[in-house]
């Protein structure tokens, strides 16, 4: 799972005009049609927003008017900077990574809810750790202040400990779970394909997933308010492809599989590993998602997000949570 701390084509203008006066006119009108040129949306290696491509080369932004092009970026954190510096119009990125921002007052909104961790991160723990109170004193890899820390802080804490009472090993995802594989370390927080991988050889079980902390790890769509309204017309169709996609990937999982996996260079049945663990998001659970009454909200699961990141100072001042959301284009792609 990504960090917490971190993520033209031209509308024709039609027959050229015949005289001086109307190719003025039109290269006047040309200015504003150049903004409404294609949404750049930045994409990383979660299922969730791999999905995506599911939509593209399927052709769902074009059967429901988006002119999208994705933008892959290798490196997660990078693509929060780019729409946080207008350089991309919506990004895929966590709800953790988008309160800091909101923080600092750059003009985002969530506008989607791709899924919600469910499984694909896991506090590994070998034989001998049978309960959360066994860890006490115990070491713990985990890729520091990242979605890894945040789901051993929530096990700890709904057990009556705290981070505090064992010892945390700050390793990158892959080499933590290499370190508890060696039996270098007593337990491991990491996400798929390294979950997937110890479970597989024996050495470790999932003591404690995020799915045990529901709502708390969710994936979206943020967009910049400027996107949000000069390319409404855009995110519409988007999020209306999202909902055709996510039907496809759940009722044929074995052809979606395969576009997925080419994106980041894995085998089908490899890839496909990483469905389960992934709860992609419909429109009743989007509409529940932006209902600031539901538990489970976007703006119910904030303060609690927000108590980690503030705790381990990696967010400077206070996010307005309802004011980082915007439910209307969800609204309009249901209508």
């Amino acid at each position: 799972m990504p960090s917490l701390a971190a993520s033209s084509s031209l509308h024709s203008l039609g027959r050229l005009a015949r005289c001086f006066g109307a190719v003025a006119l039109a290269a006047s009108l040309l200015a504003p049609r150049l903004a409404q040129a294609e949404i750049k949306v930045g994409v990383s290696d979660w299922p969730g927003w791999v999905a995506w491509y599911v939509a593209e080369q399927k052709g769902m932004f074009k059967k429901h008017g988006a002119d999208v092009k994705l933008v892959w970026f290798a490196n997660y954190t990078d693509s929060i900077s780019a729409l946080s510096s207008g350089q991309l119009d919506a990004n895929s990125q966590t709800w953790s990574d988008t309160l800091g921002p909101l923080a600092k007052g750059i003009p985002i909104k969530a506008v989607l809810v791709n899924d919600n961790s469910a499984g694909n991160d896991a506090l590994m723990v070998n034989s001998k750790i049978k309960n959360i109170a066994a860890l006490k004193g115990k070491s713990v890899a985990l890729e520091q202040y990242s979605v890894s820390h945040f789901v051993l802080a929530i096990a700890l804490t709904q057990n009556g400990m705290k981070p505090s009472d064992v010892k945390i090993v700050n390793l990158p995802a892959g080499d933590a779970a290499a370190a508890f594989l060696a039996g270098r370390v007593d337990a491991a927080v990491v996400w798929n394909p390294w979950v997937n991988q110890i479970q597989q050889s024996g050495k470790g079980r999932a003591l404690f997933t995020s799915k045990d902390m529901p709502g708390l790890v969710p994936d979206l769509l943020v967009a910049q308010d400027k996107a949000i309204k000069d390319k409404r017309k855009d995110l519409v169709g988007m999020i209306k492809a999202w909902f055709e996609a996510e039907a496809f990937i759940r009722s044929k999982p074995d052809e979606a599989a395969p576009i997925m996996a080419k994106v980041v260079s894995m085998k089908p049945d490899e890839y496909k590993v990483f469905l389960p663990g992934t709860a992609f998001f419909d429109a009743a659970a989007n509409k529940a998602a932006f209902d600031a009454k539901n538990a489970k909200s976007l703006v119910a699961v904030a303060p609690t997000i927000a108590s980690f990141l503030n705790e381990h100072k990696l967010i400077e001042g206070t996010a307005d949570a309802a004011k980082g959301v915007d439910a209307t284009l969800l609204q309009d792609a249901l209508k």
